[in-house]
């Protein structure tokens, strides 16, 4: 098959983090230390990425600060030509260390945020660091790189839309990435206390339209709906195996962050298989490429050459099997499924911004129950039992 090199190679350098975000979407199997690719292995990867055609590196994890070895690995992309893009929480950067990464080649930070203010922030994410990312943001500010700062929008934040537009774009970012939670990995596990409320994300894309206008040349904003509520799904990740191709700490090539919870499929790794035949001739890469593999309605659908079928992993989330079409879409047989996961379309009678004040139990990132923020609190004050080593 005939196929485009991708844009870009997104490398989760590690799985190990210093937060424990309710929404992450690692998978649930972390990938222990042990297993992480060398720098030498990571260099290697660059080097077959420029020869395949690709244009971008992404930096990402679990937190990539955790690399000690984070700014040689950015210095073999920019010499093999890749733009170079750090994904990070920023908790592990120091001044001094953004300093060499730039020196080395990084181009561009996407900082996380989770929320305005400390407590709702750290409770999200599990640990305490809402204060060192405000010291991150200054920093990324004052140096020759390009600043995003990424913020993920879910129930327990939707009703400060507003307010958190306004205090992200204080920050003086280039971009805001606003994306709504997408529901896999450790989402998945918290679905039903992060889907926000019809009324929520009616207001929130209200509040996105007026954002873009005032913000207008000043700051770029993108907006992410949440899937559940769409009637057509989205081009995950551009298709599968189109645009973007995913190496995990260990060397698997994925297309996208979850496909590895795909049952049947078997992702090779760039520790025995040259980049180009993982993407050329793998044949998991090329499980869902093209339209043979369609059920209808996807088949016979015009939209077939824009959504690609929709999202693999969550077909198989919520039907079981991978196949099946997206129940996003309205057309699908098990859209259903969708429908009886939202929010009643009537909202409970509540003064706006009360769901964030109601307690709740989350399942924390790496946690194999769920324990409360009086917990999390207790056991992270600081961020001194939240190790970079794990």
């Amino acid at each position: 098959m005939s196929m485009n090199a991708p844009l870009s190679i997104i490398c989760e350098l590690t799985h190990r983090c210093p937060l424990r975000c309710v929404y992450c979407s690692n998978p649930l199997d972390l990938r222990a230390r042990n297993q992480e690719m060398s720098t030498d292995e990571w260099a290697g990867v660059m080097e077959q990425a420029a020869r395949l055609g690709i244009l971008h590196a992404h930096f990402t994890g679990g937190e990539p600060l955790a690399r000690t070895d984070l700014t040689p690995i950015v210095a073999a992309a920019r010499r093999a030509g890749l733009y170079t893009n750090l994904i990070t929480s920023g908790v592990g950067m120091t001044e001094r260390r953004l300093e060499e990464l730039v020196a080395a080649g990084l181009e561009h930070v996407q900082l996380s945020l989770q929320g305005r203010e400390p407590r709702q922030a750290d409770e999200i994410a599990g640990a305490t660091a809402h204060t060192h990312k405000l010291k991150v943001a200054a920093w990324i500010r004052q140096r020759p790189v390009a600043f995003t700062v990424n913020l993920v929008l879910h129930r327990r934040n939707l009703d400060d839309v507003e307010e958190l537009i306004e205090f992200c774009a204080s920050l003086g970012p280039q971009r805001l990435e606003i994306a709504n939670v997408q529901y896999y990995g450790w989402a998945f596990e918290n679905r039903a206390e992060l889907m926000p409320t019809p009324d929520q994300l009616e207001r929130c894309i209200e509040a996105v339209n007026r954002a873009k206008a005032e913000l207008a040349g000043k700051v770029r904003i993108d907006f992410v709906p949440p899937d559940y509520y769409g009637r057509q799904p989205k081009a995950c990740m551009g298709g599968w195996g189109k645009q973007t191709l995913i190496i995990d700490p260990s060397g698997r090539a994925l297309p996208c962050h979850a496909a590895g919870v795909l049952p049947g499929l078997q992702f090779d790794s760039v520790r025995e298989k040259s980049l180009h035949w993982i993407w050329t001739e793998s044949p998991a890469m090329n499980r869902f490429r093209g339209d043979a593999w369609m059920p209808e309605p996807c088949r016979s659908c015009e939209r077939k050459a824009v959504d690609f079928g929709g999202c693999r992993r969550q077909a198989y989330l919520l039907t079981g099997a991978a196949e099946n079409t997206d129940p996003v879409c309205a057309l699908s047989p098990h859209h259903e499924l969708v429908r009886s996961i939202l929010p009643p379309e009537e909202p409970v009678s509540m003064p706006a911004g009360a769901a964030q004040m109601l307690p709740v139990e989350w399942l924390y990132r790496g946690t194999a129950t769920a324990v409360s923020l009086e917990l999390v609190s207790k056991t992270f004050p600081g961020n001194k039992a939240c190790s970079l080593r794990g």
